[in-house]
């Protein structure tokens, strides 16, 4: 079941889920808009291999904006950092982002029960589009949970993407053992 405004509310003041910075006024009926970071980061290689760690190098994007193109990959961050303790989150593009023709995320849309963090996003664009630091980029919808969770994502030492930040988050598949 997906949650309400209301319930995300309730869970809010409840301290099972944490929006920083939270303002009332991005809470839709059920979702929670979210803002794009001021940093993007592309792979440092044309050709990147999944065994290996891909290098990324880190922008700022100005004031002005700055174009992004077809044919690159880019990885973009949340303003908002998020906890969420008793609910899987979900990540979508807003409809006025995908109608520029952006994608946020190639697979990676759906956060675990204690994920804690800013969401990198996985950019794409069908044609040159100028994006800015501070645009809604996406929303945030909240599933609830049957069960309690053995180990949240925030407690197990497998997880790879749990150190606070600001910055996009390079793949980080090469810690896997394949």
């Amino acid at each position: 079941m997906i949650l309400t405004d209301k319930k995300i509310l309730e869970e809010i003041k409840n301290g099972h889920i944490l929006i920083e910075p939270f303002d009332r006024q991005y809470l839709g009926s059920n979702s929670y808009d979210v803002h794009l970071g001021k940093y993007l980061a592309t792979y440092n290689d044309r050709v990147l291999d999944a065994r290996l760690h891909n290098e990324i190098h880190h922008l700022e994007i100005p004031d002005k904006g700055i174009v992004i193109h077809p044919g690159t990959l880019y990885l973009g961050v949340t303003q908002e950092y998020t906890e969420t303790h008793n609910h899987v989150p979900f990540l979508e593009g807003k409809s006025s982002t995908g109608r520029l023709g952006i994608n946020i995320h190639a697979t990676a849309g759906k956060g675990d029960v204690g994920f804690c963090n800013t969401w990198t996003l996985e950019i794409s664009c069908t044609q040159p589009v100028r994006i800015y630091a501070g645009m809604p980029i996406g929303q945030l919808i909240y599933f609830s949970v049957e069960g309690e969770t053995e180990v949240p994502y925030n407690k197990k030492t497998s997880a790879k993407y749990t150190e606070r930040t600001i910055r996009p988050v390079e793949s980080m598949m090469w810690k896997n053992k394949f």
